[in-house]
């Protein structure tokens, strides 16, 4: 496993979208959002994901030089065409536009349709932080996780982030799937040739299963904690796509590009709902992030099952391991490496 430096895989991730066609200032933006993926740990939504975006490409499903519009606008909301262009280039942009409509009437919201896959939610969620605002970024995401009691893949994964600002303290972020498991944790377990625990996919049959190949055999991802976590899903499919006329629920495009959509689609590509909400909306900034201060600082004293495991709070793993792979690099397994060099070739780069 070598260790990649931040800006050497930043540049390489843009040169492989300028490649492309893609601006350069697009790239730029897509690399960001990929490379805080690897540095925060969730190497499910870095790099390794970045030849699927390609493919999507050559196969004429994802538009690298895409012109997003608003197709409908009001002080406190928006709604963005985004021309069939990756989330990673519009969702950044389109939370853009709920801060400032936030800045203007308090709050911002944006939903958007005719999109592609975003990274990680957490990313475009955090933006808000540095403007004392609270933060939201959702989307649907391809059909691969089966309602509570069946085994019809319905829904996606479709995480849900939400980013509070604090005072001293790290900020609070909570980033997840709404399933038990994110697909992208099954490839890496595909990767390493491991299997996974019980309770993230059953079989075509609806039996529980370890293998991490089981959804290429039929099988489905499952809800997290059972109903609770497909309401969840359901209601981020809703605000991402219903809302927004994206695509939903089973007919949501699949990422992988040697699957085509399905016919007779009800919306447009894929969708993500975005959200700012300025917190001298409902009270002095500063008071509210006295108070997070003290909040996280006494869930960080509660009372220890194991006196050597520390109770965390939502997002301080992923920071600890940003600031880890800031000093030291971004690792990668053989088998993402092997795909990045293979991509390079193709595209006559140098990883």
């Amino acid at each position: 496993m070598n260790l990649y430096s931040k800006k050497h895989l930043h540049n390489f991730v843009q040169h492989v979208f300028t490649k492309c066609g893609m601006p350069a200032a697009d790239a730029f933006q897509a690399a960001e959002v990929l490379i805080s993926a690897d540095l925060r740990g969730i190497d499910s939504h870095g790099v390794a994901r970045l030849s699927g975006y390609v493919r999507l490409f050559e196969a004429g499903r994802a538009n690298f030089n895409a012109k997003h519009k608003i197709i409908h606008e009001t002080p406190s909301t928006a709604t963005i065409d985004a021309d069939a262009g990756l989330g990673l280039v519009v969702a950044p942009k389109a939370m853009d536009i709920a801060i400032e409509k936030a800045k203007n009437v308090g709050t911002g919201w944006v939903a958007i349709q005719n999109s592609n896959h975003f990274g990680i939610a957490g990313y475009h969620a955090m933006k808000a932080l540095p403007h004392d605002m609270i933060g939201i970024a959702m989307t649907n995401a391809s059909p691969l996780v089966a309602p509570t009691f069946s085994k019809e893949r319905m829904l996606g994964t479709n995480p849900i982030c939400m980013a509070f600002p604090s005072g001293n303290q790290q900020p609070f972020v909570i980033d997840m799937a709404t399933s038990n498991a994110a697909n992208g944790k099954l490839e890496i377990a595909q990767r390493a040739k491991k299997e996974i625990p019980l309770g993230w996919v059953q079989t075509k049959n609806g039996d529980a299963s370890v293998n991490a190949n089981e959804l290429k055999s039929g099988g489905s991802l499952l809800p997290l904690g059972g109903h609770k976590g497909y309401g969840l899903g359901a209601a981020v499919d809703i605000l991402s796509a219903v809302l927004s006329g994206a695509n939903y629920g089973p007919w949501v495009p699949p990422f992988v590009a040697f699957l085509n959509p399905l016919e007779n689609l009800p919306g447009n590509g894929i969708g993500h709902f975005l959200g700012a909400m300025r917190i001298d909306a409902f009270r002095p900034a500063a008071d509210f992030k006295l108070h997070m201060d003290n909040w996280i600082l006494r869930f960080k004293e509660a009372e220890r099952i194991d006196p050597d495991q520390e109770v965390l709070i939502p997002g301080e793993p992923e920071f600890k391991m940003q600031e880890e792979r800031e000093k030291i690099g971004i690792p990668l397994i053989e088998a993402v490496e092997n795909d990045l060099q293979t991509l390079a070739q193709k595209l006559g780069l140098t990883l």
